[in-house]
């Protein structure tokens, strides 16, 4: 199989044939990530299913899709073994009621020609367990495994296993997958990552962003400085609703001085450096939650005022 150095797609027309890509060739080099973004029913996934079926100006788009400046071998769409896409989409199931490790194991006998496998399998569901909250049982059946396990071990499988250099995902952050580490671990892979997604922290841990509407490419954006700064902030803020999660899911109470504080912690790393070494701003804006004790509460309150100046307005009317 030939090398791939770079995808090329080439513009198309949107959902109602009369809105056209507005960039002519969009390039994607090996060892990138880039992420396809856009509302609700913008054609991120009619894109990404360009990028899987190569289209030849034979699909609704009218795209096309070339490999290394070329039309792509016919081998790569009839030959799946050949094929140098995996495509992980949101509703992707197993079918197989194999346990894990004996599936992993037959799928890397087929994809690297020998039973001496036990080494990439292994390879395969450590990165797995680096991507998923509950390990994954190897001796436990595939149908068993939980959306986010199975998500997981999907792509640790094509990365690892099936060593696909395209590999395409469709909102991964809807799995309960561990996103930035993901993207950390998926890095040391030299592949062309792409991904479809809404979360802001996958789409600015990118190389660039793909703008979709009405069908149609609006734009493309590299991520700046400034956004790769703002990052640490998202981050903080993400991988506080992840504790709060755990916290929740383990039976524990949550303290609001303790979100308070990881609040202000957030709040600090918008200094404009991203290290969240500015120590002397002012957070007097920030919620204290001691003295809001909960929404109904308030509600009460304002309830209370607004009878209280019904009775005044009967007082003076009498």
């Amino acid at each position: 199989m030939e090398e791939i150095k770079k995808i090329t797609i080439q513009s198309g027309v949107g959902k109602f044939g009369d809105n056209e890509d507005k960039i002519d060739n969009i390039e994607l080099k090996m060892g990138q990530v880039v992420s396809i973004v856009g509302p609700t029913g913008s054609g991120k996934t009619n894109l990404i299913n360009d990028i899987a079926l190569f289209a030849n100006r034979n699909t609704p788009s009218n795209r096309r899709v070339l490999i290394n400046d070329a039309l792509p071998p016919s081998e790569y769409i009839e030959d799946p073994s050949k094929n140098p896409v995996s495509y992980i989409t949101q509703h992707t199931n197993f079918l197989s009621d194999l346990p894990v490790y004996k599936f992993l194991s037959i799928h890397a006998k087929i994809r690297n020609g020998h039973s001496n496998n036990d080494a990439v399998v292994e390879e395969t569901l450590d990165f797995a367990n680096k991507l998923t909250g509950e390990p994954i049982n190897k001796d436990g059946s595939m149908t068993a495994l939980s959306g986010g396990q199975t998500r997981s071990l999907l792509i640790s499988d094509a990365v690892v296993i099936g060593n696909s250099p395209i590999i395409l995902l469709d909102e991964i952050e809807n799995a309960g997958i561990h996103r930035t580490r993901a993207l950390e671990l998926l890095r040391n892979y030299k592949k062309i990552f792409i991904f479809v997604t809404h979360d802001p922290r996958i789409t600015l841990l990118s190389d660039f962003r793909v703008i979709m509407k009405n069908g149609a490419i609006q734009n493309l954006i590299t991520t700046n400085e400034n956004e790769k700064k703002a990052v640490l902030t998202i981050k903080n803020i993400d991988d506080l609703m992840l504790e709060l999660r755990m916290l929740i899911r383990d039976g524990q109470y949550i303290n609001p001085q303790f979100i308070r504080s990881k609040i202000v912690h957030c709040l600090s790393t918008i200094d404009g450096s991203g290290s969240g070494s500015d120590k002397n701003q002012d957070f007097s804006d920030v919620p204290d939650f001691h003295n809001i004790h909960n929404v109904q509460n308030v509600q009460n309150v304002q309830n209370a005022q607004n009878a209280q100046n019904i009775q005044n307005i009967h007082k003076e009317l009498n």
